[in-house]
């Protein structure tokens, strides 16, 4: 890569909560309101605060995000990206999946952030194939570093080994 900084993407089998980082994002819903799964766990790690500011930021629509502070996170920003519910792969579901890992890459890099940590984004409650999933994640990413200005260390936070398999398999593929 030009210009002597690299990017990298890695995976990591780990707590996202518990990640350093300049951003971790948040697999959110369009109202940004604490739920289950990853978006439980950040809310809590996170404090009370973070649910107060997400009511101020949402809604957020399907395939964008909207950025917060990480306030008791070891991350500076948390950023909340909405991936679509799996409704068979038909209604537009991988090209929104990309937009919202694009929109939580540009606003770390608007946001002076050199590293970002994404979750697994809609394979939990809603549904998306974890392989389709991955295959989108890989490549949106791997696109967006394409472009020689930008640099972002981009780590797949994987909650399970099963899911960590597959996002080191998309990265050498």
């Amino acid at each position: 890569m030009p210009g002597g900084m690299q990017s990298r993407m890695q995976v990591v089998e780990a707590d996202i909560t518990t990640l350093p980082a300049g951003a971790i994002v948040n697999a959110a819903n369009e109202r940004l309101a604490p739920g289950g799964g990853v978006c439980g766990a950040i809310h809590r790690a996170a404090g009370p605060a973070l649910a107060a500011a997400c009511a101020k930021a949402s809604p957020c629509t399907t395939g964008d995000a909207r950025i917060t502070p990480g306030f008791d996170l070891p991350a500076d920003y948390v950023i909340h990206a909405v991936g679509p519910v799996w409704r068979g792969g038909k209604e537009g579901e991988p090209g929104l999946l990309a937009g919202c890992y694009r929109a939580a890459l540009d606003l770390a890099a608007e946001a002076g952030c050199t590293s970002i940590a994404f979750p697994a984004i809609s394979t939990g409650i809603f549904g998306y194939p974890a392989p389709a999933a991955t295959k989108v994640a890989v490549e949106t990413c791997r696109t967006w570093l394409s472009d020689e200005d930008r640099h972002m260390d981009v780590t797949f936070c994987c909650f399970d080994a099963a899911t960590a398999s597959l996002y080191e398999t998309e990265l050498t593929a």
